[in-house]
Parts: structure tokens; C-alpha cells; sequence
């Protein structure tokens, strides 16, 4: 077992062990990030967050922590223009950890999105987008989750149909207690995201399954899943800024 948060100098000194050389740069993959006590910890504290916290999306619900949108207070999609710092409660303080590994080049984490999937939810591909930079860090609570890969939609070959199946590239098997890192053409090039199932059969397209503990034919049923996305948004503007104060 790997060193866990308690030393996460020792981690930022091995990160590159961790990468995952199957996929295109760069996926870094690191079981046990946090032991079962912290991961029940945070779980706590995910549930104990006020019920107007919660978002309800399409196929999955979601708490915003630290950033808001200046043109939402109440919580929409970030705005280019910038977000409103507020500060991030004491349990989420996993930024500092994460950003000490060097995963946003010296930068330091700003916003956690807390997304909570039941069995039989997912999200759609899609891609972060400029807004951050170009990482981003998810640590896993609960159960596992196949976080799929794709191309993106080729205009010049816009006659050619160009499903979601044939467009997929390859897996990653996401278990509990784990930090996933998607960087440069994984973050840049490549849309991600979940189907919406309730177990998951592994195949060989799951490039991680020697990292992970995995087999291909195993058949990995789903429970509820809680995701810590930690990123650093590159715009923000802080309250006594908006507010006009010194």
C-alpha cells in the first residue's frame, strides 16, 4: 500500500510512478490516496451539508464549495468572467494536499465540486473546458466507478457517423479512496465521462487494471459514489473586490 495523505511529500516525490503509460499523456493513478477513516470522515461531512447545498442535475446530484458565480449567486455554471471566492470549509482542505504534488503547476487548488452518484447515474462526455487549469483531480468515496474516454466529434468528416461508441477510446477504473490526475491531452483533447449502469463489466479497453487490482470479465457491481473534483479555475475575483471594500 502506498503512502496515504498523512505524507504527501513523499507522494509529490513518486508521483510519476503512478502514470499510467496505456493511456495518452497524462493520467496518474494513485490507490489508497486516503485511508478508509478518512474517506468515512468525508462522507460524513458530505451528508451533513445543508439539504439547499444540493443540486439536483440530470443523473446526478452536486454540491459547489469555495466558488460561485458572480452573475449567480445562487450557484449556476461558472461564468468566464470570473468566480467570487468564499472560503472552503475545513474537511475539503484536500486542495492544499492535491496542489502540493505539483498537479497545477505551483498553483493551488480553488474550487471542489461534490458529485454524488447513484447506481444507474452517470454524466454525459463532455470536457472541463478553459475556464481551469488544465487538470483535474478526483478523489473517489464509497465505490468504484469506469470513467470512459472519447474522441471528439471530427468536423471535416461530419458525413461519417460518429456515435458515441465509435468515437471511445478506453477506460479507467476509478476504485474508492483513490486520487485520479487528468492532465495535458487527456484534459485537452478527450471528452469523459460515465454510463449510466448499475455494475460494470471490465474488458481490456480498461487500461488500469494492474494499477487498480482489477481482471478483464470481472463484473464489479455499483453503490452510491461520492466524487471530490478538485480543480484551480483560473479566473477569480474576491467578495471585497465585487463588494467595493479594501
Amino acid at each position: 500500500m502506498m503512502t496515504t495523505m498523512a505524507n504527501p511529500c513523499n507522494i509529490s516525490a513518486d508521483l510519476e510512478k503512478y502514470n499510467v503509460k496505456e493511456a495518452p499523456s497524462a493520467v496518474y493513478y494513485i490507490p489508497n490516496f486516503i485511508t478508509e477513516t478518512e474517506e468515512e470522515h468525508l462522507l460524513q461531512q458530505v451528508y451533513r451539508a445543508p439539504k439547499p447545498k444540493w443540486t439536483q442535475l440530470s443523473g446526478r446530484r452536486l454540491q459547489k464549495w469555495f466558488l460561485i458565480s458572480v452573475f449567480n449567486i445562487s450557484g449556476g455554471l461558472p461564468n468566464p468572467k470570473g468566480m467570487l471566492a468564499e472560503k472552503l470549509p475545513e474537511w475539503l482542505k484536500y486542495t492544499e494536499k492535491i496542489s502540493a504534488l505539483g498537479a497545477f503547476a505551483g498553483k493551488t487548488a480553488n474550487q471542489v465540486l461534490v458529485n454524488e452518484y447513484k447506481p444507474g447515474e452517470g454524466i454525459m462526455p463532455h470536457e472541463d473546458g478553459p475556464l481551469y487549469h488544465p487538470t483535474v483531480t478526483a478523489i473517489s468515496l464509497g465505490y468504484h466507478t469506469l470513467l470512459d474516454f472519447y474522441r471528439p466529434v471530427c468536423q471535416t468528416q461530419l458525413e461519417i457517423p460518429q456515435t458515441e461508441e465509435s468515437r471511445y477510446m478506453l477506460s479507467l477504473l476509478v476504485l474508492r479512496q483513490s486520487l485520479l490526475i487528468l492532465q495535458d491531452d487527456m484534459y485537452k483533447c478527450y471528452l469523459h465521462g460515465i454510463q449510466g449502469v448499475c455494475e460494470d463489466t471490465l474488458s481490456e479497453h480498461v487500461v488500469n487494471l494492474s494499477s487498480a487490482g482489477g481482471q478483464v470479465g470481472d463484473t464489479l457491481a455499483r453503490g452510491t459514489r461520492i466524487s471530490l473534483t478538485i480543480r484551480h479555475i483560473l479566473k477569480v475575483i474576491r467578495a471585497n473586490l465585487l463588494l467595493g471594500q479594501k
